[in-house]
């Protein structure tokens, strides 16, 4: 509870050489003190439910990204409550604020009706999908069913390009779990806690990645659970990052390299190193 071992932390940390700080919860929000600690020094990102509104005159330009299950019945059902009412109106119009819309087997026909919701308060969306870690019936993924998912996202993406911050590469990346002929897993992750790699010999990887738990000391395995499948994982960061790290791949043609620009673009675009 003591801010200045965050600020103490924060400053260790930036001497390591991190140049991002991606605060997940729980909920960010509810420890502004900790979060501004993280503002002042370093490129921050904050995953919220979009609740709790951030005041803009102390995070003037912090990048928000507000998580979202679906239509309002899939939110209540799912969550308990429609988050996209209160959290439209607490962002609407944000040039740094965007849904990170988590889609499920039972969002697949419904996809386009969230997009043009978030189109029309004037944010912007990016897609991942959910990975079944509880092992809930009716969650788990069919290979039919990502193949039409992919084609949703393509095509919402075509519909609605200044809504949808995404790239087809990144939608067959995430669907199909395959990278030329590599499967994502244990072996490729990029995302993995670099002191806890024991992997040997071990893939492109992001430099110095760590994810630390709020008691500072804890390090967790990944940017995910410590429980999860990684031969499961749909993580889209880690699936992003998997792409960005392994630049040398996709230098064999110019359509591969073009994918491989895609999907940094997009990256750099949620993060906010490059504007919309």
């Amino acid at each position: 509870m003591d801010i200045r071992k965050w600020e103490d932390f924060i400053d260790q940390e930036k001497e390591r050489g991190v140049n991002l700080a991606i605060l997940i919860g729980g909920e960010p929000t509810l420890c502004l003190d900790r979060v501004e600690a993280f503002y002042k020094r370093l490129s921050t990102f904050c995953a919220t439910n979009g609740l709790i509104k951030i005041p803009r005159d102390r995070f003037p330009d912090m990048m928000l990204g507000i998580s979202l299950w679906g239509g309002e019945e899939d939110e209540k059902i799912l969550r308990g409550k429609d988050t996209f009412t209160v959290s439209s109106r607490n962002y609407e119009g944000d040039p740094n604020v965007y849904y990170l819309y988590t889609l499920t087997p039972r969002q697949i026909g419904k996809i386009e009706s969230v997009i043009r919701k978030i189109r029309n308060v004037g944010l912007k969306v990016h897609m991942q999908l959910l990975s079944n870690d509880e092992g809930v019936d009716g969650f788990y993924w069919k290979p039919e069913e990502l193949n039409d998912l992919r084609s949703e996202m393509d095509d919402v993406l075509g519909k609605y390009p200044d809504t949808v911050i995404s790239c087809k590469y990144y939608h067959e990346i995430i669907t199909t779990g395959k990278m030329f002929a590599r499967s994502f897993g244990w072996g490729e992750c990029p995302s993995v806690t670099e002191p806890l790699d024991n992997r040997n010999p071990r893939p492109k990887r992001l430099i110095e990645f760590i994810r630390w738990a709020s008691d500072l000391t804890t390090m967790h395995r990944c940017c995910t659970s410590e429980t999860r499948d990684c031969s499961t994982c749909k993580d889209g960061a880690a699936h992003m990052s998997w792409v960005m790290v392994n630049k040398r791949a996709h230098m064999r043609t110019t359509k591969d390299l073009q994918n491989w620009i895609e999907v940094y673009e997009m990256f750099a675009k949620l993060y906010q190193f490059i504007p919309w």
